[in-house]
């Protein structure tokens, strides 16, 4: 990531979650203030000894404790999931963003879901989004009121599309050790991941490379079935996988069955050609290797 002076080096996180606070962590090793919202105050707690600022959100209300958080700010990024009537920070808060003296780059972390259902095929950022689930519709039409404060009101927004998220405490190792895992079969049937570190890797060569308006998918480098990533898992674990189960719509619960919906493979291209970036985790099991070996270690 390219040299950043310290005046310049501050983040706020509307909504510090999984990804922002792995980034967060990462920047704070490089000498960056950040700051964010929180719905937790325990968790707030925790975030202060960290080092990173907080505002506890009540609803939707953040106070006016925002303005004074985001002072100073010239990156902000994006994690909070939009809600059934829209985005609730382009609403509520687009206009304290548009008024930031200095921003260079705002990233809103979306979804590969606003792709839908495309057989299996591979899509890239030139692929019409045409979402078939609630939650990929919810995404899109979530892009879309960010990229219009990027026309209309010159936000430099970016967009980030993400595969399904995994990184330490949040894996297949995770469920198979508690025994939740279910291996799922339908034949053929991929899903595209990303390493969480990959994910604060994209962003921060994006924060360094900043293109106002850009979208990028982010996803490894090898599309697999639920199926063989906990297989794998349980091997790396030295455990007996779970019996495979024929999928049956009618026979699981709604919250796994939504993985189901869509069958498409994600390309990456754009990250590696645009933003120069270099997958540490370009495949499940690498990711998943690297994970074991650090809580072993």
């Amino acid at each position: 990531m390219a040299a950043v002076s310290t005046e310049d080096n501050k983040l706020f996180c509307f909504g510090l979650g999984y990804t922002a606070c792995r980034l967060a962590e990462r920047l704070i090793g490089e000498g960056w203030r950040i700051s964010g919202t929180t719905r937790d105050h325990d968790k707030g707690a925790g975030l202060k000894l960290a080092g990173i600022d907080t505002c506890i959100a009540h609803g939707d209300d953040l106070g006016s404790n925002l303005a004074t958080a985001l002072r100073g700010s010239r990156y902000v990024l994006v994690s909070v999931p939009p809600q059934d009537d829209g985005d609730l920070v382009t609403q509520l808060h687009g206009g304290d963003i548009s008024v930031l003296s200095g921003l260079r780059w705002l990233g809103y972390l979306s979804s590969t879901a606003v792709y839908g259902d495309h057989g299996g095929a591979w899509v890239d950022e030139a692929t019409p989004p045409v979402p078939s689930s609630e939650i990929g519709s919810r995404r899109l039409a979530a892009e879309e009121a960010w990229l219009a404060l990027w026309r209309e009101r010159g936000i430099p927004v970016h967009v980030f599309r993400l595969a399904g998220i995994y990184g330490p405490g949040r894996s297949a190792l995770d469920r198979v050790r508690a025994g939740t895992a279910r291996r799922i079969v339908k034949s053929g049937h991929v899903l595209s991941r990303i390493h969480v570190d990959d994910i604060t890797c994209v962003l921060a060569a994006s924060m360094a490379r900043p293109r106002p308006g850009a979208i990028y998918n982010l996803s490894d480098d090898q599309p697999a079935s639920g199926a063989e990533v906990t297989a794998f898992a349980a091997r790396l674990l030295g455990t007996k996988p779970p019996p495979e189960i024929a999928y049956n719509v009618s026979e699981i619960s709604p919250e796994a069955g939504r993985f189901f919906v869509d069958h498409r493979r994600v390309r990456n291209n754009l990250i590696k050609t645009e933003l120069g970036v270099s997958l540490r985790y370009p495949n499940y099991a690498m990711g998943l290797r690297a994970i074991a070996a650090g809580e072993i270690g």
